[in-house]
């Protein structure tokens, strides 16, 4: 007969002897759970005496009463809260807005009654438009279907923008406006497109981009203020605006040309600056020298009427010196030019030549080698006048 068949003994176990274990009853766990409950609080079995069944209760309720107090402590002080620096603490209750605490502890209503909803006011939070950054911001990742705008012109740019900002009003941020940030995201997108297609290519890609980022901004918070999305644009840059790939080389030719015609034209205008005065100081001058020579060609006239005024005068007193004393002057002032003088001897019909300018080089020689010396001793010791002086030169009176 097999160990576990029907009438065997108890101790029919080959593993120790021991009896069928059934699973636990459960009255009898409940039992317990009960007078573990009732020992706690101080209570008995319903079985005990009557005293003891009072003295029992009163203790119970006691306890009781002890384990409600110190949960009620511990619900108390689990409403202390403490808010960061640089962040805002909302109290809602039931999901009302009740108030907006500042950096430090404070204490709000228990769960469920109170909820603080935590705020950074002073992150500065970015989005990007036109181009995704990745690897730290080593390399971006470009978004045509944001970056491709068109311009007035009817030119297409490729656009790239970064937006910061920062949480103003926290109570606004989180009730006002349904996932702001999103928001935020979208205003600048349209803001942007709407800055690019009322002005030219040209202005977007060169001059103009401080403008565009000006006006971009200043419209961003203007839609913000208007939605009251608690949002404050702190700075907006254009990281880069270009023609799109497929026109860039055209593009960067015509920059080529555009940059040669300003190199050319400031070229052209130094030079200009450079000659325009000479130009002006040589008219100037060839001005003051013809008024220059005017003046003196009227004042030599004057002088020669004046002069000629005087000898008509003084002919009239004495014609016969007056006619000398002129021929005389007239001779003198001809033969200074010459350096070659023929004599009538007048008894023959022989020239005396007379060769002046050898003698005037000779005079010239002697005074070189005599250096100091004064003139009428160097023509003394040379044994000839000097004839480099007027006086000195001889002249010839007709006969």
């Amino acid at each position: 007969m097999a160990w576990n068949e029907p009438g065997n003994g108890k101790n029919k176990d080959p593993w120790g002897g021991r009896g069928d274990q059934g699973p636990p009853d459960l009255d009898e766990v409940v039992r317990k759970v009960q007078d573990k409950l009732g020992g706690l609080f101080g209570g008995g079995r319903s079985g005990g005496s009557s005293g003891g069944g009072g003295g029992g209760a009163k203790a119970g309720f006691a306890g009781l009463g002890l384990v409600l107090g110190i949960a009620l402590l511990v619900w108390l002080f689990s409403g202390i809260y403490i808010v960061d620096e640089g962040t805002r603490g909302v109290v809602l209750r039931f999901g009302k807005f009740v108030e907006a605490t500042e950096p430090g502890p404070h204490w709000r209503i228990p769960y469920p009654v109170d909820r603080v909803e935590i705020v950074n006011v002073e992150q500065r939070r970015f989005i990007e438009i036109g181009y995704r950054s990745s690897n730290g911001g080593q390399s971006a990742l470009k978004v045509p279907r944001e970056a491709l705008m068109l311009t007035e012109d009817e030119n297409i740019v490729n656009v790239q923008l970064a937006v910061q900002y920062q949480v103003e009003d926290p109570r606004r941020y989180l009730f006002n406006v349904r996932e702001p940030d999103a928001v935020l995201k979208q205003v600048a997108e349209s803001v942007l497109r709407e800055v690019v297609g009322k002005n030219k290519m040209d202005f977007v890609l060169k001059e103009g981009r401080a403008e565009v980022v000006s006006k971009v901004k200043s419209g961003m918070q203007e839609i913000l203020s208007d939605y009251e999305a608690g949002l404050r644009v702190s700075d907006v840059n254009l990281q880069d605006a270009q023609p799109p790939e497929e026109v860039q080389g055209a593009f960067s030719d015509a920059i080529k040309a555009r940059e040669d015609r300003v190199r050319l034209t400031n070229e052209a205008e130094a030079y200009a600056n450079e000659v325009i005065p000479k130009a002006r100081g040589a008219a100037a001058r060839r001005l003051q020298e013809a008024t220059g020579y005017k003046e003196s060609l009227i004042a030599r006239a004057s002088g020669e009427a004046s002069r000629f005024s005087q000898l008509a005068a003084e002919y009239n007193k004495a014609p016969e010196v007056t006619r000398k004393r002129l021929y005389l002057e007239t001779m003198e002032e001809v033969l200074t030019a010459t350096n070659k003088v023929l004599i009538d001897s007048g008894d023959s019909s022989n020239l005396m030549y007379l060769p002046i300018d050898q003698l005037i080089k000779q005079g010239r020689e002697v005074r070189d080698t005599r250096s100091g010396s004064s003139v009428d001793n160097s023509s003394t010791q040379s044994g000839m006048p000097d004839l480099t002086r007027p006086s000195a030169r001889p002249t010839r009176e007709s006969r």
